[in-house]
């Protein structure tokens, strides 16, 4: 049985069993919650009606958080243009050179970006890349031909959400250390895109629960009506 640390059983206490709570109430009570010895990022949860088995109900997307996301994000870009890219805030750029150190072991950035002419050297690093998350894609805004718009966004505070083989999927919305209202207006942002995400063609509930959670803390159910209608 999984045990849990004082911090964490004193949040527990704060929550009320099966409640659910407006989104600037739930922030609210986050704020209450003992803090942990570092920042702890904050997300959004949320449990989807669709079947993950089926490709053409994958729900996945980004978000461009009004706030940011608080984290600093460490950006490699593959393109023939590295100067572009660095001058856009890219932390390394190259293709070629930068392939290699990829295929040679090297991991350490957290967002990969391409121009679309790069994508075709790109693909040879899928088995490397796409099980950690980090494979280009143009669904998530990483693949683009203005590849310093694709590097600021992502600088700027674009977040990726994806569902799980669970149908569940979680956001990043920022940090403890943020403001409320901050995190409000990031929330009702992520609220918003993925209630949009709906499959097209989908029937029946698409969004069955929706949490708002901190990396070492309990989850609080968000009420409803803020999803209710998708």
């Amino acid at each position: 049985m999984k045990k849990h640390s004082k911090r964490y059983i004193e949040c527990e206490k704060l929550v009320e069993v099966g409640k659910e709570l407006s989104l600037s109430s739930a922030v609210t009570l986050l704020a209450k919650f003992p803090k942990a010895k570092f920042d702890e990022t904050v997300e959004l949860s949320a449990n989807l009606g669709v079947d993950p088995r089926q490709s053409n109900q994958m729900v996945r997307g980004t978000v461009s958080l009004p706030n940011g996301s608080g984290k600093k994000v460490t950006v490699v870009a593959f393109t023939d243009d590295p100067q572009t890219a660095l001058n856009a805030g890219a932390d390394i750029a190259g293709l070629d050179d930068i392939i290699k150190r990829v295929q040679d072991g090297w991991m350490e950035f957290d967002v990969a970006v391409a121009t679309t002419g790069a994508m075709k050297q790109v693909r040879t690093l899928a088995r490397v890349l796409g099980p950690r998350g980090l494979m280009p894609n143009p669904k998530s805004g990483t693949v683009s031909d203005d590849i310093a718009s694709a590097i600021k966004a992502v600088k700027a505070g674009r977040v990726e959400f994806k569902m799980d083989k669970t149908a569940n999927l979680a956001c990043i919305i920022g940090k403890r250390s943020f403001t409320e209202q901050a995190l409000v207006e990031n929330a009702t942002k992520v609220i918003e895109v993925i209630c949009g995400s709906r499959p097209d063609g989908f029937k029946g509930k698409f969004i069955k629960s929706m949490a708002l959670t901190a990396t070492m803390s309990p989850g609080i159910k968000l009420e409803s009506s803020l999803y209710a209608k998708f």
